[in-house]
């Protein structure tokens, strides 16, 4: 039996296990194809990446094919699990609005554990690489990360009922992911350093186990079932997992659709403009001219940190003084300008200024997540967080994999043009933001809307 009202520890150990273990991931599949490539079995001594960086040599094309390779099968590996876990993020969140919050914590949480168990034999024994395809499908009928989010932020809803508040609740538990992965970072490094690929999944999989046990005998859940709901096999139980996201749209007020709809659409295309450049900064560094080592991604992903907390306190400051809004229009500016510097860094410390314009490029996300919580009722948050879930897990997969594709086709005349395109479509989002002023919105009508459904519940 749980007793404690404190998701945040859920978060920051699913979050640091699982980006402490991406980047072990890219980097052994990486390995893979390099040893393929060069029947050489030394990625890394001694600080010194064996990337060539003069291109009149003919190590540099066969290096670059690499990356293009290892680029390939990560999108394939993606889309493998893509179908299972749309489904399953958007019954598990939406579960949770009937029958509590933990399944939706849970069940990805095993599923991440089963990765890397995949992972960790394949390495071990040197097993074909195909085999995680059949660890990425099983995982996606798990929930996946964003069945993950999905969970936490509704559980973050249940908790902070104050709408002034919301924004720096969720903007919190939103740097508590930033703060763990960037920890995460740095720390991967230093684990492929000291265990070799072989041991280094190990420690990402205890974390998960303990992450297990903490959910489900201390983590209270917050939505309380009764004998009826319990019953979720049933036909009515299992047609109310589907119901709520419908609903939610079906007996809304048309202003209150558009506002939904007009939010979704600006938080989905800013996420894909974010995590199509974010998931190449490994391989990007990986390659030339800036051929990192392991410790100098894990620096970088460490660096990365400043981003979200610096995001955190920009929403804390910002909150007091300006319309959602624009906060939004301020990290969407501060993305702009850092994924383009980005584009034609070629020096280190020119790849680690990089965080300084991306400070605040982390507020958009929270703030249009606090948004639209804050337009829906209290029985619907988990239906509004499915719905998120499941497009950002449809982002997010279709996001990897064009990037991932476009990105193999421009490596060889220029890395950076991913990243120059992230900064143009950034526009596309900020012009959803600035529409949705224009047509005369309002921080007050997100109380004016909720009062209208209430009343609109009491006539029925």
């Amino acid at each position: 039996m749980g007793f404690l009202y404190v998701v945040e520890p859920v978060m920051a150990v699913y979050c640091f296990a699982s980006f402490a273990s991406y980047p072990l991931m890219q980097q052994y599949v990486y390995q893979r194809f390099w040893e393929d490539k060069f029947n050489s079995s030394v990625f890394y001594s001694d600080n010194i990446s064996h990337c060539e960086t003069n291109q009149s040599n003919p190590n540099y094309v066969h290096q670059k094919e690499v990356q293009k390779r290892a680029s390939m099968f990560y999108t394939t590996l993606d889309l493998s699990s893509l179908i299972p876990s749309l489904l399953m993020a958007l019954i598990l969140v939406s579960y949770g609005d009937q029958r509590g919050r933990k399944a939706s914590l849970l069940l990805p949480s095993v599923g991440a554990l089963v990765t890397l168990g995949a992972y960790s034999s394949t390495s071990f024994f040197d097993l074909p690489l195909e085999i995680l395809y059949i660890s990425s499908v099983f995982s996606g009928f798990l929930g996946g990360f964003a069945t993950f989010i999905g969970g936490c932020f509704s559980y973050i809803a249940d908790i902070a009922k104050d709408v002034q508040k919301k924004n720096i609740r969720i903007a919190f538990i939103d740097m508590v992911l930033g703060v763990s992965s960037g920890v995460a970072g740095i720390t991967s490094g230093y684990i492929i350093r000291a265990l070799g690929f072989n041991w280094s999944f190990a420690l990402p999989a205890f974390l998960h186990i303990l992450n297990i046990l903490y959910i489900l005998f201390i983590l209270e859940e917050t939505v309380k079932r009764t004998e009826f709901q319990q019953n979720v096999l049933s036909k009515d139980g299992f047609k109310d997992l589907f119901s709520g996201v419908f609903l939610l749209f079906k007996h809304a007020s048309s202003k209150k659709r558009l506002a939904i709809s007009l939010l979704m659409f600006a938080f989905m295309a800013y996420l894909f403009t974010d995590f199509g450049a974010v998931g190449l900064f490994t391989l990007y560094e990986l390659g030339s001219p800036l051929c990192w080592d392991p410790v100098l991604i894990g620096w970088g992903s460490a660096l990365s940190t400043l981003c979200f907390v610096g995001s955190f306190l920009g929403v804390f400051l910002f909150t007091r003084c300006m319309k959602d809004a624009y906060i939004v229009f301020i990290g969407m500016a501060s993305w702009i300008a850092g994924i383009t510097m980005a584009a034609f860094a070629t020096t280190t410390v020119t790849m680690m200024l990089v965080r300084l314009p991306l400070l605040f490029s982390g507020m958009p996300l929270p703030v249009l997540r606090s948004m639209m919580s804050k337009v829906v009722l209290d029985n619907e948050q988990g239906a509004l967080f499915a719905c998120i879930a499941c497009l950002e897990s449809l982002t997010g997969s279709l996001t990897i994999a064009m990037f991932n594709s476009i990105y193999s086709a421009t490596v060889l005349w220029f890395p950076g043009f991913c990243f120059l395109l992230s900064a143009v479509l950034c526009l596309i989002p900020f012009g959803v933001v600035w529409l949705f002023l224009c047509i005369g919105y309002q921080e007050r009508d997100h109380v004016l809307l909720i009062n209208e459904e209430s009343s609109t519940e009491v006539e029925s």
